[in-house]
This record gives structure tokens, C-alpha cells and sequence, in this order.
């Protein structure tokens, strides 16, 4: 395995669940960070989905103990360099691009690239990669097409997300091909609006303590 295959996977094996995170107001961020952090959510993926991202990811990174901060939704070569400089320990992508697979090359951060098929799965076995993203989860075939996944392309391991929730993470947590999930319902929007943090650590407690 690369250095930057087993850098990705010590990052994803801290916990069963990755949060991923839609911040719209940097001043969340911290409080929400530590919030997951102290119920057991050290390694946290914040999406490049709004204009305060980047510079959430770099108040958690440089103001929460404990805490790896990453980047989500990458989609070319300017946001992946703009994530790094940001603090991003790990870099998430929702599919993969040629101009992706080259600037994470460029970098010792490593990336976790989204595949859905096995044959985006092949490719990126071609280019080193052995731990990737399942996305959309659900959507895409869900647990069950992931587990016809795993004879096949028994030696990549996966983080599924996209439509996976409390309910239905253990599914995806007993495979053997899946080293954690990603998900949101640890961090509801309405509990952050009301910087509900003691409910939050509370969910983030249930999420950690998740097994397959």
C-alpha cells in the first residue's frame, strides 16, 4: 500500500463515521468541531459547498484539538490546492477527473476520489488508488451493490456516502469493504442554527460508538 493510500486510511479508521459538513457560517464551525470531536468524531469533512468553506476549514484546523480537518466536494486542481492551503488534512472528491488524479499527485495530502461503478473503480486502481469513495450510496445500488463489489475488488476498501443515515449505516459498516461512512445527520441544520453543541456531541457519541 502507498504512503498516501495508508495516510488516507489511518485518517478514515479513527471513527466508524466521517461527518460531512455544509457550513454557512464560519462561527458555527469551531463550536460544531469540537462539539464532534468530543463525542468521537476526530477526523471532519467540510464541503466546498458555500463561500465560508475554506475559511472554516481553517479555523477548525488551526483552533480544534484533536481534530483533522478535510475538504469536501473538490472538483478541479484550484479548489484542491485552495484546501490544502486552507489546513485540509484530506481531500474528498465526489467523482474523479484526470486534473484531479494529477494535483493530488503534485501533493502529500492525500485524496479520497468518489467512483459508482466498477469500472470507475478499475481506473482508479490503475492510478494507486485502493481506498475510494462510494457516492451516491444509496442512490447507486446502496449496500447490497457494494457487496457484490468486494470479490471482485476484494482488496479496495471504501467510504460510502450520500442517503446514509443511523438507520442504515450499520448496512454499509458490515461489509468488508468498507472502512467507515459518511454522513450529515450527525450535524442537523436545525441543531446548529440553535448551537445546540450538547446535542450534537450527543449524536456524534451514537455515531462513534457504531459497529458493523
Amino acid at each position: 500500500m502507498s504512503d498516501k493510500n495508508a495516510k488516507l486510511l489511518s485518517v478514515l479508521k479513527l471513527q466508524p463515521v466521517v461527518p460531512v459538513l455544509i457550513i454557512d457560517d464560519v462561527k458555527t464551525a469551531v463550536p460544531l468541531a469540537r462539539a464532534l470531536v468530543a463525542g468521537g468524531l476526530k477526523a471532519i469533512e467540510i464541503t466546498l459547498r458555500t463561500p465560508a468553506a475554506l475559511e472554516a476549514i481553517r479555523a477548525v484546523a488551526n483552533e480544534v484539538e484533536g481534530a483533522v480537518a478535510g475538504a469536501g466536494t473538490i472538483l478541479n486542481a484550484a479548489q484542491f490546492e485552495a484546501a490544502v492551503e486552507a489546513g485540509s488534512q484530506f481531500i474528498v472528491s465526489p467523482g474523479t477527473t484526470q486534473e484531479l488524479i494529477d494535483a493530488a499527485s503534485d501533493s502529500d495530502i492525500p485524496l479520497l476520489p468518489g467512483a459508482a461503478t466498477a469500472s470507475e473503480v478499475m481506473g482508479l486502481r490503475e492510478e494507486g488508488y485502493e481506498v475510494l469513495k462510494f457516492f451516491p450510496a444509496e442512490q447507486a445500488g446502496g449496500a447490497a451493490y457494494l457487496k457484490s463489489l468486494s470479490s471482485p475488488l476484494a482488496s479496495t476498501l471504501f467510504c460510502p456516502t450520500g442517503g446514509i443515515s443511523l438507520a442504515n449505516a450499520r448496512d454499509y459498516l458490515s461489509l468488508p469493504n468498507v472502512v467507515c461512512v459518511g454522513g450529515s445527520w450527525v450535524a442537523p441544520k436545525d441543531l446548529v442554527a440553535r448551537g445546540d453543541w450538547a446535542g450534537i456531541e450527543k449524536l456524534a457519541a451514537e455515531a462513534a460508538a457504531l459497529k458493523g
